[in-house]
């Protein structure tokens, strides 16, 4: 499969927002415009410690991964935490998602962080194949209170 993965140009959201509302079917979930708009910005705003690929097949946007650095008080460098994972149901199992995950590692080692981690439905089994080749489990359960 021939890839390209880059950080999305302005001229580029068609492609993100298209990714981003499969992402959002696949969770059943539904995020407000303003707040999909807000994200957009971040992503192009070099102050943000937020940041976007997407992989590209030819002209056709096929993953879309989004990442945040964020301080930690385990380490003295940054976490990195990624956040959204999402390709195409016709391309999965086709190395789109180790690619994606990859270059966040690559993209973490690079800011120094001391460690990539991310969350997953417990539903989500598929994709928990490619994740126990490429991380270990942590163990730890997630909670949340929603504000």
């Amino acid at each position: 499969m021939n890839l390209e993965l880059r950080h999305p140009a302005p001229a580029d959201r068609a492609a993100w927002d298209r990714l981003w509302q499969g992402y959002q079917r696949f969770y059943k979930v539904e995020i407000a415009n303003a707040v999909s708009d807000l994200t957009w910005a971040r992503l192009h705003d070099p102050a943000e410690p937020m940041h976007a690929g997407i992989a590209w097949q030819g002209a056709r946007a096929i993953g879309l991964v989004h990442w945040i650095f964020h301080r930690s008080t385990w380490t003295a460098g940054p976490y990195c935490y990624l956040q959204d994972l999402y390709v195409e149901p016709d391309v999965r199992g086709g190395g789109v998602g180790r690619l994606l995950i990859a270059h966040v590692r690559s993209e973490a080692e690079a800011a120094g962080a001391s460690r990539l981690y991310w969350l997953t439905h417990e539903t989500n089994t598929d994709a928990m194949v490619l994740y126990d080749k490429v991380a270990e489990r942590s163990g730890f359960v997630q909670y949340r209170v929603v504000l």
